[in-house]
């Protein structure tokens, strides 16, 4: 709420309403809050900050940049939104952080305002959580109830689907894409794109099949399942070049829209996507515990 005054309770904290500041905290007067805000002690608010309904910031957190939170998010300490760029490219440029609602945004997170050759945002959608020391560099996109584990580490430019899920002391390199209901696995590190609904797993990651787990826990059904292993396995296992077998699956399955995601996202690879490991021909698939 711009321009707002405050006052001081008797518990010490500054208060406007549903509106508390901690002061310790330093908001600018340009920062625009929402009902419900709580912002906890020794926080930074700049300038061009909106932050949204029922947002919390624990303590320590620093909002700078043009960056908006939308409802509900919980922010925990030392963790920075908005900030610019680790990008030698950037000049200042006025580039945007965007947040949606109800995230879980834990301790020491690190989320980069956009650049000018990235499309000038980094968008994080709803209902996501993003675990300790996580990193989300500049121009990211992540959707909606994507989980990233501890240390997991984006570079710029990376898009997240969906129901993601990536494990802690995974690095995803620069422009690579993770398809809905994806998993990649810990201390992973994955240079080419990881399409939807399958695990992928190593030092420099390959395919080891779907993610059946993310599959039931998203009520995907049986027969669509069913379905995706058979695309799956032209796809991945035959050997064929891709353009064969996106041909071979067309003429061979139902487009469901499962089977269409998956095939559409093949198709519009830039970096190209993982593949199974030659020397197992992606035939065994490690245990999935979450």
């Amino acid at each position: 709420m711009a321009g707002r005054h405050t006052t001081k309770g008797s518990s010490g904290e500054f208060s406007e309403g549903a509106i508390v500041v901690h002061p310790s905290s330093v908001v600018h007067s340009g920062a625009e809050l929402s009902p419900g805000v709580v912002i906890g002690p020794y926080c930074t608010v700049g300038e061009h900050v909106k932050i949204g309904v029922g947002t919390r910031l624990i303590s320590h957190v620093v909002l700078d940049g043009h960056t908006t939170l939308g409802a509900n998010n919980t922010i925990y300490p030392f963790t920075t939104i908005g900030m610019a760029p680790q990008d030698l490219k950037y000049q200042g440029e006025p580039a945007r952080t965007i947040i949606g609602s109800g995230n879980t945004i834990r301790e020491s997170v690190t989320i980069h305002r956009g650049t000018q050759g990235g499309g000038m945002e980094t968008v994080l959608g709803d209902n996501n959580l993003l675990m300790a020391y996580c990193h989300v560099a500049h121009d990211c996109r992540i959707g909606s109830r994507v989980i990233m584990a501890n240390s997991a580490n984006l570079a710029g430019h990376i898009t997240i689907e969906d129901g993601a899920i990536i494990g802690g002391l995974s690095g995803i390199h620069q422009f690579v894409r993770i398809g809905r209901l994806a998993m990649v696995g810990g201390m992973s590190g994955v240079p080419k794109d990881v399409p939807p609904f399958v695990w992928a797993s190593g030092n420099r990651a390959f395919l080891y099949g779907l993610n059946h787990e993310g599959l039931r826990r998203n009520h995907v059904s049986a027969e669509s399942v069913s379905l995706l292993k058979k695309a799956y396995q032209i796809l991945f296992r035959t050997g064929l070049p891709m353009s064969e077998a996106v041909a071979r699956v067309h003429s061979t399955l139902p487009m469901t829209p499962e089977i269409e995601h998956l095939v559409s996202f093949v198709e519009s690879s830039e970096r190209g996507v993982l593949t199974a490991p030659r020397e197992s021909g992606g035939g065994a698939s490690p245990e999935i515990s979450s």
